[in-house]
């Protein structure tokens, strides 16, 4: 059997989307080879079946065609040779997002598992790829970027690179095009950024940003052995948000004015969010690439992998993600605490926050989270945000019970001792154990109630305990995210409960709040919203007159549902108090004020 498989990957026809993938397999099994496309990429639990972006495939052995079965959705069966067999793709990429493939005339973009088929029995081989440029008239300026390691290709170049096997292959993403890359080191390692889009970024400003917020999570858990190189592929169109972690490397996109220009100063909110993106997806080197749940040692690829951790691994990262902002001086105590009060909006806005647990969200990520409905809000809460929410609490807990003696910290490293150096998975109650056992502390009750439980988290009184202060407000209109006092002198006093968007023109209901004055009064999800009142109304339109009422107000609210004219009677409710901001508080004895300390840096 051959020590290597063959990759070669080519944009064959950008203006129709399509990159031909060849595979060549040196010792192909005797029964007939088989070959099998991901159903999904690892930290995007989703199903999304690869395979349907295949248009064409086929294969051949010293020329001569080969009969290919196709045995289900996503694998098919070469007969047998015993000679070298050729499997030749074309594989259609208009996937712009992180987790997906996209190529066109400006740029190519891909991940491994969109692209490359898997040789089923012959995964642990090394991998040898070749990324070729398209031919002209595209391609003009190109280089390539890919934390997969360089064979005999140039740095940022086309040609040839390497992986010990298929797990690594499919861990590398790669863009293509007219990149802007910037270079640090991290604790002597080398790091860089390749950026995509016409940002005119200052680059050097960025760099150092960059470095300051990965020396942080490098500084707390410590360089993992294998990390010898790290990239940060960022994709910056005019909009969007959002990242996927890799073992050396991770994909982002965001706006490309989220990003500082040569002569800005201090941290807007958008380059804020910026860096808690990288923050999030850099400290996924240790949770959840290497540190994983068992269930994910090894990932199977073809099916739904079904774990309650996921509140683990990416709550307790949400969590980490603005502490290191704040660790590292990127942004001061008043900043991160806006961040934390708009993190707890969001749970407070989200009804399903009583239906679900975080555990059951984290298991049932594949049909619930990564696909909501209309109902969702009043179905199911994040394990991200809740996550790390419960992450905070069980930090602030650690630290009050103890006397300061044990943090989070100390259980993440231990945890990282535990599971992440030694490969072995994480047990399904693992981390629970671990905290209970390295901390000394009987922490039971505290995950049976935030983690299995649905009742509102203890976050008022332990913020109390250290320093700070819990206030509620009503929200001041649909662009407030909370996290800071408001400044309307005329909040509306009642509630909706209801999101409404504007789609095609039509101001829509896309979502109904039990509870809320829209449900009790019988509006559903997609109606359109037509008028107040008799007043033709829009999204604004709506959220303006909404301030004239009280509430016990009754109004008539005017909607097409499908073709049908309805008027519905609506009786207004209050506006809850859904609204966070936390704040230093201002008279408080010495114990909360250096636990405060101990906490966020003082």
């Amino acid at each position: 059997m051959s020590t290597a498989h063959s990759y070669s990957i080519r944009p064959s026809d950008p203006a129709a989307h399509l990159f031909e993938v060849r595979l060549t397999v040196a010792s192909p099994e005797a029964n007939g080879q088989v070959f099998e496309m991901p159903a999904w990429i690892p930290g995007s639990y989703m199903i999304r079946d690869y395979a349907r972006h295949v248009v064409a495939i086929r294969a051949e052995s010293d020329g001569r065609e080969v009969a290919l079965e196709k045995l289900d959705k996503s694998r098919w069966r070469a007969a047998a040779t015993t000679r070298a067999l050729t499997l030749i793709l074309e594989v259609f990429a208009h996937d712009e997002s992180v987790r997906g493939a996209h190529l066109d005339a400006n740029h190519a973009f891909f991940n491994g598992t969109c692209v490359f088929p898997a040789v089923v029995g012959q995964e642990s081989l090394p991998c040898h790829v070749e990324i070729l440029a398209p031919e002209a008239p595209y391609g003009k300026n190109w280089r390539a970027a890919t934390s997969m390691r360089r064979d005999t290709a140039k740095e940022y170049g086309f040609g040839a690179y390497t992986a010990n096997d298929y797990a690594e292959l499919i861990d590398h993403p790669v863009e293509c095009g007219q990149l802007s890359i910037g270079e640090f080191e991290v604790e002597g390692i080398p790091h860089a950024i390749a950026i995509r889009g016409n940002t005119r970024v200052d680059m050097a400003r960025l760099c150092r940003d960059l470095q300051t917020v990965c020396e942080q999570h490098v500084a707390f858990l410590g360089a993992p052995d294998d990390l010898d190189r790290y990239l940060f592929l960022l994709n910056a169109p005019g909009s969007g948000y959002g990242g996927l972690e890799h073992s050396w490397s991770s994909a982002l996109i965001c706006g490309r004015d989220n990003l500082p220009a040569r002569g800005d100063d201090g941290v807007s909110d958008e380059y804020r969010s910026f860096l808690g993106l990288v923050s999030h997806e850099y400290f996924h080197l240790w949770n959840v690439k290497r540190m994983k749940p068992a269930a994910f040692t090894p990932f199977d690829l073809s099916r739904e992998v079904h774990t309650g951790l996921l509140w683990v691994y990416e709550g307790i990262t949400s969590y980490y993600d603005d502490l290191a902002l704040l660790r590292s001086g990127m942004i001061d105590v008043d900043s991160y605490l806006e961040l934390l009060g708009q993190t707890i909006t969001r749970i407070l806005r989200t009804a399903g926050r009583r239906r679900q647990t975080v555990e059951e969200s984290s298991f049932d990520a594949w049909t619930k989270f990564y696909k909501q409905d209309a109902n969702a809000p009043n179905a199911i809460i994040s394990y991200y945000a809740k996550g790390a929410l419960i992450a905070l609490c069980l930090d602030l807990t650690l630290r009050s019970r103890s006397g300061g003696r044990v943090t989070l910290d100390d259980m993440m490293r231990e945890a990282w001792q535990r599971w992440g150096q030694s490969g072995e998975g994480m047990p399904e109650r693992g981390f629970e154990t671990l905290c209970l056992e390295a901390s000394g502390l009987d922490l039971q009750d505290f995950f049976d109630a935030t983690v299995r439980g649905t009742g509102e988290l203890p976050l008022p009184s332990l913020l109390k305990t250290h320093g700070i202060d819990f206030n509620l407000r009503c929200s001041a209109g649909g662009k407030d995210k909370g996290g800071k006092p408001s400044t309307d002198t005329n909040p509306p006093a009642v509630w909706l409960g209801a999101t409404l968007a504007v789609r095609n023109g039509k101001t829509l209901f896309v979502s109904v709040d039990n509870g809320g004055s829209a449900e009790l009064a019988g509006v559903s999800p997609d109606d359109e919203l037509i008028a107040l009142d008799g007043l033709r109304m829009d999204h604004a339109g709506c959220e303006a007159r909404t301030r004239r009422y009280r509430p016990g107000d009754r109004t008539d609210l005017t909607v097409f549902r499908g073709d049908e004219l309805i008027t519905l009677r609506m009786k207004w409710q209050g506006a809850p108090l859904d609204t966070c901001y936390l704040a230093v508080a201002d008279d408080v004895d010495d114990d909360a004020a250096s636990r405060r300390a101990e906490w966020l840096g003082e």
